[in-house]
């Protein structure tokens, strides 16, 4: 899991340079605190000391709040550039991460919860790098959105 999160931790603040080189609004900002955060989780394992898991618990509220808010910050620059669909899609995979983080305080499936909203805004980012390395990015540059 450590590795895990350091490599995603990484390619976070990887991706929040290049959010930013494009003029995403702060979808940047949002993805370098999580990515940040991420890392901190990967420094502060659950389980060693009541302070640890404190910090750990801590930053891993702060990375997922963070991951919820890229799809819906960078909506905008999507909608602005005229690719509504896209910008549709990243509102609704905020908003379905939100609803997952929500779930996960109140009801006992809460890693399912977890799991449901990690996976949704981690697909989004697949697809935005993907879409963004093959100049078929939906932030205003290269050519039209391709979903």
């Amino acid at each position: 899991m450590t590795a895990g999160f350091v490599c995603l931790g990484l390619g976070l603040v990887a991706f929040s340079v290049e959010l930013r080189r494009r003029a995403v609004g702060a979808a940047w900002l949002a993805a370098g605190i999580c990515g940040v955060a991420t890392l901190g989780v990967a420094l502060f394992p659950l389980e060693t000391s009541a302070w640890r898991d404190s910090v750990h618990n801590a930053l891993a509220a702060l990375g997922y709040l963070s991951l919820a808010a890229i799809p819906v910050l960078a909506a905008r620059a999507q909608s602005d550039a005229g690719h509504r669909r896209a910008a549709a899609a990243s509102v609704a995979t905020g908003a379905v991460a939100a609803a997952c983080l929500a779930a996960t305080v109140a009801g006992p499936a809460h890693g399912l919860f977890q799991r449901a909203g990690l996976t949704v805004v981690d697909v989004w980012l697949v697809l935005s790098a993907s879409a963004m390395v093959l100049g078929r990015d939906h932030f205003g540059r290269g050519r039209p959105e391709v979903w």
